[in-house]
């Protein structure tokens, strides 16, 4: 039954796929390692962005966050006049200190009034996890975000005691809920999330009235626009009318620091998935060339018979592209299967950062499409020239043997005449010099696979430079205090003498916008001393760049985001207290890897607003054996709105570090050990296949196996040693490519690759080349001398 169904070159295809399958495997390896990276990468941007905008228009996300002093309640009728306004919801919101017992640091966080009646938000509107809102008219049940729920256990009943504007409170929690605007709920100035440290409640409008003297006012309108409004216009708008009231200026998305670092996420991945895949889909290109061309050649012969006895060109290129096809739908599979794995795992790992209601990894069937039409393509372009070459062979041609290779001039037979080479290392050279494509391209998949190595090695020393430069130079402080508003110079006394405290200095941050040209950004200005020691920016050596009287050092990013430079001339136009525009010269634009910074002279601060001698935070150093009774005075005192621990900040981002870079930097150098086993195995086999008479000629007259397999596997030395430094050099290449495509306003990707990781890179793949050349070397020791030399050529 079986050949009826199946024709005769089917059944051949079936044959050499059974007869070089470990050929076949390590190319389907390859494409489906490229196959799996389109599908989960592909897969999870789709799914993150689908399901951030279903959630935004599902609960009304906002679109613009105006910030204000104190404004009257009716005030909210002329912001929904403004064209362009959907919707607008005016709320209170406040700094919280949280007690929750114990001498370790205290949480701290954010509280958000709700409307009166019990309902959802116009804007932002939440999702009941567990719960219920606060009941209509009272004061003093919560609802509480579900990650700081999570990390203290807490449920609807339990009570809650926490410092408002200085005054404590026992609430009674009613509801766990996620929030669009909390999905990655992080401190502001912090660069990872810690929810035991950091929680954010909602409570009606009366009990946070009540708590911070707000009774008929707000001080933050949030906004929603309709399709296809100008987001700058209503956005002055807004800045317009709230400017009697103590406005800080109104700012959109990009700004909001949980959709910057969700945004960022997308991002990235889409950077990921249009620069990995190819790669890996170039690799088994490559491949698929040498091993069909291969079979061209050793088939020459047999296609001329086929083409005497009627066969067509489109037959016979019909055979050899099924051999290639099943090659790809065997790596199509494979790696749909990994692929659809690994964008499950990745999305359960990002549902503990980023939350959401549900984020489930998902691929529409044309994703499916899109990575089979990438793999099958590849494959096929692979396969194309060979199967060219095969279809235009005539009976006559192909029943001919090819004219020998003439290796009597040039540069590579006065290298092989050299009297100190060997013979068999010249057996080795005249086999490179035989096939200086294949030759080329074997190296380059180990080029590529050494580059991927580099790259993924990259990552954690661009971490680690990220973790030293922002912890360890920058914020050299243990605690960051900020005050619940502006105090006089004297607060920075009742702070130095308080328990513990070794060193402190005091800042003032307002926000700001700076305008240069054309371009105008929204950013915080910060007020430091004139020689700051502990929170500063700081220039290529690890050295402090202090601001002098009148001048701004603002940080690469808001400057390129801006296009000035050192020496320019930048309006900071302050949004506080009487509002004035300052003229301030860029004196530096130091390197910031994390965040943002833009610093002058707290003095010159102070002297702009007119407002004395005052700030709003400080940094300090504490002695750690008084740290549970400084803790315990902070959290009693009125003035301290929230705290910020470095120790602690730095630990979870070590351990969310060491969570997703360990998986990413893993995947990586498995993947490129793959590529490398995958390369260096088919160039290794199909050396042997062709040359296996010639070396069972050699053992007959007295090689030893090593011998023998010298002459197999130094090819695949020469090869691997050729193209480690030029894989190394393109690892640092595709290093700094990716360095650039990741920038987002949250942090940078430092082009760092320390020498440790250009030696792990060239181990790994000289590893996997051996690997692939152990497992050939089996094959030469079982060689069966009788039956090759029987064999015709």
């Amino acid at each position: 039954m079986s050949a009826r169904i199946l024709g005769v070159l089917d059944r051949k295809v079936l044959r050499d796929l059974w007869r070089m399958r470990g050929q076949v495997i390590a190319i389907a390896l390859v494409a489906a390692a490229g196959v799996s990276l389109q599908v989960s990468m592909g897969g999870l941007t789709v799914s993150l962005s689908e399901t951030r905008a279903a959630y935004y228009e599902r609960y009304r996300f906002a679109d613009l966050w105006a910030p204000v002093v104190r404004a009257p309640l009716p005030l909210a009728m002329e912001l929904r006049a403004i064209d362009g306004v959907a919707s607008v919801e005016t709320r209170i919101t406040a700094p919280v200190l949280f007690e929750l017992g114990g001498e370790g640091p205290p949480p701290s966080g954010f509280v958000h009034s709700l409307p009166q009646d019990g309902s959802q938000p116009a804007v932002n509107a939440l999702h009941l996890a567990e719960g219920r809102l606060p009941a209509p008219g009272s004061s003093d049940e919560v609802v509480v975000l579900d990650s700081f729920a999570s990390a203290h256990g807490l449920h609807p009943g339990d009570s809650l005691t926490l410092t408002l504007a200085g005054r404590r409170e026992n609430v009674t929690i009613s509801g766990v809920v996620l929030s669009p605007e909390w999905i990655y709920a992080i401190a502001p100035g912090q660069l990872a999330p810690d929810p035991a440290l950091f929680g954010v409640i909602w409570m009606n409008e009366a009990g946070v009235a009540a708590a911070t003297g707000m009774s008929g006012a707000f001080n933050e309108a949030v906004v929603r626009l309709m399709r296809g409004a100008s987001e700058p216009a209503v956005r002055a708008a807004l800045d317009q009318a709230l400017a009697p009231y103590g406005a800080a200026g109104a700012y959109g998305r990009r700004e909001q620091v949980s959709d910057a670092f969700v945004s960022a996420e997308i991002d990235q991945m889409r950077t990921m998935t249009r620069m990995m895949p190819p790669i890996f889909l170039i690799v088994a290109a490559f491949l698929v060339n040498i091993v069909v061309s291969r079979m061209v050649a050793v088939e020459r012969e047999q296609i001329g018979l086929l083409r005497a006895f009627g066969y067509t060109p489109l037959q016979i290129a019909g055979h050899y592209l099924k051999f290639a096809s099943v090659i790809a739908l065997l790596g199509l599979a494979a790696g749909a299967a990994l692929g659809a794995w690994l964008g499950d795992a990745m999305a359960g790992m990002l549902a503990d950062y980023y939350h959401f209601p549900f984020l489930l990894f998902g691929l529409d069937p044309g994703g499916y499409a899109l990575a089979g039409a990438l793999a099958l393509g590849a494959v096929m372009l692979g396969a194309a020239g060979a199967v060219r070459r095969a279809s235009r062979l005539t009976p006559a041609d192909a029943m001919r043997p090819p004219a020998p290779a003439d290796y009597s001039r040039g540069l590579g037979a006065r290298l092989i005449a050299f009297r100190q080479i060997d013979h068999q290392s010249r057996m080795v050279l005249r086999q490179l010099l035989r096939f200086p494509l294949r030759a080329g391209l074997t190296g380059a998949g180990l080029t590529a696979s050494a580059a991927l190595l580099v790259c993924a090695f990259y990552f954690a020393d661009a971490v680690e430079v990220m973790v030293e430069e922002y912890f360890t130079l920058a914020n050299r402080q243990d605690l960051s205090v900020h005050l619940a508003d502006q105090r006089a110079m004297g607060a920075l006394d009742a702070l130095t003498a308080r328990p513990g405290v070794m060193e402190i200095e005091p800042f003032r941050a307002e926000p700001v916008r700076l305008r240069f040209g054309h371009h105008e950004i929204l950013t915080a200005l910060t007020g430091v001393v004139d020689d700051p020691r502990l929170a500063r920016l700081t220039g290529k050596r690890g050295e402090t760049i202090a601001p002098v009287p009148g001048g701004l050092v603002l940080s690469r990013d808001l400057a390129d985001r801006l296009g000035a430079g050192a020496g320019d001339t930048v309006l900071a136009a302050l949004t506080r207290g009487a509002r004035p525009e300052l003229e301030l010269q860029v004196i530096a634009t130091p390197q910031t890897w994390v965040g943002s910074g833009a610093q002058m002279r707290l003095d010159d601060l102070n002297r702009a607003l007119g407002e004395g001698d005052v700030i709003n935070g400080a940094v300090l150093r504490m002695d750690a054996r008084e740290a549970g009774a400084l803790y315990a005075e902070l959290k009693d005192a009125p003035a301290v709105a929230g705290m910020q621990f470095n120790a602690e900040a730095r630990a979870t981002f070590r351990e969310i570090m060491d969570e997703t870079m360990g998986t990413v930097i893993g995947a990586f150098i498995l993947f490129a050990c793959v590529i490398a086993l995958g390369v260096a195995y088919n160039a290794v086999r199909v050396s042997m296949a062709e040359r296996e008479r010639e070396l069972a000629s050699l053992r007959v007259l007295g090689f030893s196996r090593g011998d023998v397999s010298y002459i197999l596997l130094a090819e695949a030395a020469l090869i691997t040693l050729a193209a480690l430094p030029v894989g190394l050099l393109a690892g640092a290449g595709l290093a700094w490519t990716l360095s650039l495509s990741m920038d987002s306003d949250v942090f940078r990707l430092p082009f760092m690759i320390s020498p440790a990781s250009y030696g792990y890179a060239g181990l790994i793949l000289i590893m996997s080349v051996v690997l692939s050349g152990a497992l050939v070397r089996r094959r030469i020791d079982r060689l069966d001398m009788v039956k090759v030399l029987k064999t015709r050529e």
